[in-house]
């Protein structure tokens, strides 16, 4: 294994299931140390203890609880991470939620939430691991978005803003640090199928977590600016939503 991956370090928000969870056993089999964070304490000492047994790198695995809620506590338990860990390389906002929820049925709170989560939250997560790179004057930021920025789901309008706002604030972020010697990366996972999705098998062109999760470290290893995961159909049919009548794109997703 080449000396130089072993001594790389990535942050992973909402590491304990899904997506964030199946980049962590990618990258652990690379060789990188891992800080892991959720809110769930004993399910991410769960991660760790499945993948010390499943991969046989001496590596580093460090855990700590956060809530992006509370977007206040984000860059104290990155700092306190980055330190133990002797510093970061690459931090990974994958922290999210998905709810369903129709307009207008009197539970705005939950439509609420997922923008504090999905875009605060990330949204603080970025800014946080700008200030510990702008210190370090290196390092590389990866936001897990999804290719629902590009269009509108009946029932998860707040979820589709979410990202559609992320992508945007990444995009402005990329261009703020791009002389700072700081890569932001973009990663739109089109549907993948994780422990925490429901009914992902109804959906068109499901892949894998591994297989996702394995697409998406590659895009960070080139440090790629923006990708769709998987590149195809994806890639395509995201041009296509924008050329679709709506009735017929809300019938497909």
């Amino acid at each position: 294994m080449n000396a130089d991956k072993l001594q790389k370090t990535a942050i992973i928000t909402g590491a304990s299931s899904g997506i964030g969870k199946a980049l962590a056993f990618e990258m652990a089999q690379k060789g990188y140390n891992l800080g892991l964070v959720s809110r769930r304490l004993e399910a991410l000492e769960q991660v760790r203890t499945d993948i010390k047994q499943q991969c046989s790198n001496n590596i580093n695995i460090e855990i700590e609880t956060l809530d992006v809620a509370e977007d206040h506590t984000i860059l104290p338990v990155l700092e306190k991470l980055s330190n133990t860990l002797g510093g970061t390389d690459i931090i990974v906002a994958n922290a999210g939620i998905t709810a369903v929820n129709r307009t207008g049925t009197g539970n705005f709170s939950v439509d609420r939430n997922v923008i504090q989560i999905n875009l605060i939250g990330a949204m603080a997560t970025v800014d946080a691991a700008a200030a510990l790179f702008r210190k370090q004057k290196k390092g590389h930021i990866v936001g897990i978005s999804s290719v629902t920025a590009w269009v509108g789901i009946p029932g998860s309008s707040a979820y589709s803003s979410s990202k559609a706002g992320f992508t945007t604030y990444l995009q402005a972020v990329r261009g703020e640090l791009r002389k700072k010697n700081i890569q932001v990366t973009t990663i739109h996972p089109g549907f993948i199928d994780t422990d925490i999705a429901e009914n992902m098998g109804s959906k068109p062109f499901v892949i894998s977590a591994k297989k996702a999760a394995g697409q998406m470290l590659s895009a960070i290893e080139k440090k790629k600016s923006s990708v769709i995961v998987p590149n195809l159909p994806w890639s395509v049919v995201t041009k296509l939503i924008t050329l679709l009548p709506e009735k017929i794109v809300a019938r497909a997703l």
